[in-house]
């Protein structure tokens, strides 16, 4: 990876001990203690707002990693959608997620909507009590610092591949 193993010692020292000088590290309960930093092996309850087909591809996604991470419900506006199933997950009307919020708990909220409706559905999220929104909206958008919030940008991330491409050192 181009990192030192004074790098990497240095850099696991900030999250506390886990090895002994001149033995090294026991793989398997630096595993442990890394899965409990990142928060790994707990059980995470997720919905989707948006199921077309990157709704959709995430749903699929993220399906086969049910044991931390679990779809219990999707939301869209379209009639056509509202109704059908995905991995057995019946598509609700996104007039009725604040009310499905107010029964469940929900950890993480995935909006993948238009640019026009991602900022009101956060809110709805924000004030149902969703403690993270994972959002593909193109479109920044605003919550508490209470609540985590993680924005990808395919464009961005797009042009960041263009740009590395394009200054290679060969």
């Amino acid at each position: 990876m181009g990192y030192t193993a004074s790098q990497i010692r240095q850099d696991l020292n900030n999250f506390g001990g886990f090895g002994q000088q001149g033995y090294g590290y026991n793989v398997m309960a630096l595993r442990e203690e890394i899965d409990a930093i990142l928060g790994l092996g707990n059980h995470y309850g997720i919905i989707i707002a948006g199921v077309g087909n990157l709704g959709r591809a995430i749903a699929n996604y993220t399906s086969l990693y049910k044991i931390e991470f679990e779809i219990k419900a999707m939301f869209d506006i379209d009639p056509l959608v509202i109704g059908t199933e995905i991995n057995g997950i019946k598509v609700r009307g996104v007039d009725s997620l604040a009310a499905y919020l107010e029964d469940c708990d929900i950890d993480i909220g995935i909006i993948t909507t238009n640019r026009e409706s991602a900022q009101e559905v956060a809110d709805i999220m924000i004030s149902g009590g969703v403690k993270g929104i994972w959002t593909f909206a193109s479109t920044d958008l605003k919550a508490p610092e209470s609540v985590a919030l993680q924005a990808v940008h395919l464009s961005d991330s797009l042009n960041e591949l263009v740009y590395y491409i394009n200054n290679r050192r060969t």
